[in-house]
């Protein structure tokens, strides 16, 4: 296929929100740190300080926030943070991710539709509002997306999950023509029974297919660390290091955090980032990302 020039890709697709037709390189696979070499990256997810972005900041001031307030060189954006994926305001963001030395990793895409819907045609829509965010992806230099299985829809739990796979099974063909994974977080409902999570895997069968990995986002009957465990053989780009309030000492309370951490070492996950999630209550969500870093960078 002939590749187009990227002035019109970028007004078909960023602009109109059409098809992909620039086509982009396989990401390499994954490989052992070599000596000397950090096991992994840490980025800021966005949802950290997701209440700031509601007042005080906006996703353009996301990169100068990671360099600057916190030490980090990776961002992970959340779609909704976005004001529209356009030409102009992408390039914006581009321009200020170089300027502070930020990679940009990945955007959490929420809100675009059920992927697990009973009706055929509402899973294909879900689908197609996706592409745009592939498409902002890839003009940004993100290596991935990350979408959800699907909500409480009719049918049981694996008539869902073949959905969900045959939806996804498109999304990662579209994705693949601009070199863009496609993960899945455990997020709820049945993503986040671990034996479903790797039937949707294994039925998807795509090569850009993967788990994004959240160390929170488990049913108590869940046993979280058997279950991160078990998604990590198919995390793609990022872990996402979901964490809650510290005590005084730093220490995280809701879950063994140095345990969760080994969990990923130990599974030779050193293809990418780990990216800090912060969630708590009590603690602040500044005092939380850099207590998190600390429990990270003794393991980096």
């Amino acid at each position: 296929m002939k590749e187009p020039n990227r002035r019109n890709f970028l007004k078909s697709s960023l602009a109109a929100g059409g098809a992909l037709a620039a086509l982009g390189e396989a990401l390499p696979a994954k490989a052992d740190a070599a000596a000397g070499e950090k096991k992994f990256k840490i980025s800021l997810a966005a949802w950290s300080l997701h209440n700031e972005f509601r007042t005080t900041w906006t996703n353009l001031d996301l990169p100068m926030i990671a360099r600057e307030e916190f030490g980090l060189e990776g961002v992970e954006f959340v779609n909704s943070f976005f004001e529209a994926p356009r030409l102009v305001y992408l390039k914006e963001l581009r321009k200020r991710a170089d300027h502070y030395g930020v990679e940009l990793v990945l955007i959490m895409c929420d809100g675009e539709g059920d992927m697990a819907h009973e009706d055929q045609r509402e899973r294909e829509q879900a689908v197609i509002s996706h592409y745009k965010w592939v498409d902002a992806a890839h003009f940004l230099g993100c290596k991935a997306i990350r979408g959800n299985a699907g909500y409480t829809t009719a049918g049981t739990v694996d008539e869902r999950v073949k959905r969900c796979a045959g939806s996804y099974r498109k999304l990662c063909e579209y994705a693949d023509q601009a070199g863009i994974n496609v993960l899945i977080e455990n997020h709820g409902g049945f993503s986040s029974i671990p034996e479903k999570m790797l039937a949707i895997m294994k039925q998807v069968d795509h090569p850009r297919i993967g788990t994004l990995p959240d160390f929170g986002n488990f049913p108590p009957e869940v046993d979280r660390f058997a279950a991160i465990k078990a998604l990590l053989p198919y995390a793609s780009t990022s872990v996402s290091a979901k964490c809650y309030d510290f005590d005084a000492q730093g220490r995280h309370i809701a879950f063994d955090m140095d345990r969760m951490i080994k969990e990923v070492i130990d599974s030779g996950y050193h293809s990418g980032y780990i990216g800090i999630e912060f969630e708590g209550e009590k603690t602040s969500p500044h005092d939380g990302v850099l207590a998190c870093k600390k429990y990270l960078e003794r393991y980096q």
